[in-house]
């Protein structure tokens, strides 16, 4: 019987805590305002699976930021590649984008959806360049290059980490193309900073990848341990965390999965968005690029 009224304390003052830690903590930790953020993904329900906490943080009004997302392929493994392109762009208005028009999908055959296939790096560098830095794929190279200020029409990347959180070749590729369109950005340009902030999204060990909210703590240890917090312009590190009820919050990043990517929902995706941290709280890292 002790141990029933345990449980039945814990039930209650864990989600308490935590809905404190957040309230208080978010209020104090970086955030990006008037920024152009572009968030690079792989298949559709990856915003809402992995980086749900951070598209509804920078989607609030008062931020400022237009954010767009990029995609870039249909998760067509399936024969579902258009439904999971209408899915998608539900999904981010339920997270907060703007409009549906904000969502942009990649449909060509260098981007399988597949859990083999690793996606070439320059075939990313390329498309993003085509997208946000079109002087780099026209081969421009103005006058007095070195000394001309790196531009973009994104203020911000956000996708995976080297990790790709779970492992999929497909996340992991996303990295690697970022960095290298980044890196583009500056080459030739020594002493310049890169005109886009590439953040990537932190992958964690098995054991607590499935703790939910429970995760904060660990969380908000590694970020005061490793964030660079020197620069307020570019944080080195952010930390997005869900409320536990409420519009915004975890109850809309479920909403994002359930009502929007409904194709996606078979039994094990209910203990994915019951469980997984990364419905409840992302930490981004600032990668550091240098030209090449």
């Amino acid at each position: 019987m002790a141990w029933l009224m345990t449980l039945g304390m814990l039930a209650v003052v864990l989600p308490s805590l935590y809905i404190y830690t957040a309230s208080v903590i978010s209020a104090r930790l970086p955030i990006l305002r008037n920024k152009r953020i572009c968030l690079l993904i792989a298949h559709p329900d990856d915003e809402a699976m992995f980086f749900a906490p951070t598209v509804l943080a920078l989607t609030r009004p008062e931020t400022g930021n237009h954010v767009k997302i990029l995609c870039l392929s249909s998760g067509n493994a399936d024969g579902l590649g258009e439904t999971r392109k209408r899915e998608l762009a539900k999904s981010g208005v339920v997270l907060g984008l703007r409009k549906p028009d904000d969502v942009f999908v990649v449909d060509k055959p260098e981007f399988p959806d597949s859990m083999t296939t690793t996606w070439d790096t320059s075939a990313i560098s390329s498309l993003l360049s085509t997208a946000f830095a079109p002087h780099l794929s026209r081969g421009e190279r103005p006058a007095r290059d070195a000394n001309t200020a790196p531009t973009a029409t994104i203020d911000v990347l956000i996708t995976f980490d080297a990790g790709g959180v779970s492992g999929h070749p497909n996340h992991i590729s996303l990295y690697h193309g970022a960095k290298a369109f980044v890196a583009a950005l500056i080459a030739g340009k020594p002493g310049w900073t890169p005109p886009v902030d590439l953040y990537t999204l932190t992958s964690v060990p098995l054991p607590r990848k499935y703790t939910a909210f429970l995760d904060v703590l660990a969380t908000l240890v590694s970020w005061a341990v490793r964030a660079d917090k020197q620069d307020k312009k570019h944080p080195g590190g952010l930390i997005f965390l869900n409320g536990l009820a409420g519009h915004g919050g975890i109850t809309t990043a479920w909403k994002a999965m359930v009502t929007a990517h409904k194709s996606q929902m078979v039994w094990f995706r209910y203990g994915w968005i019951t469980l997984s941290r990364y419905m409840y709280i992302n930490d981004l890292r600032l990668e550091k690029v240098t030209g090449r």
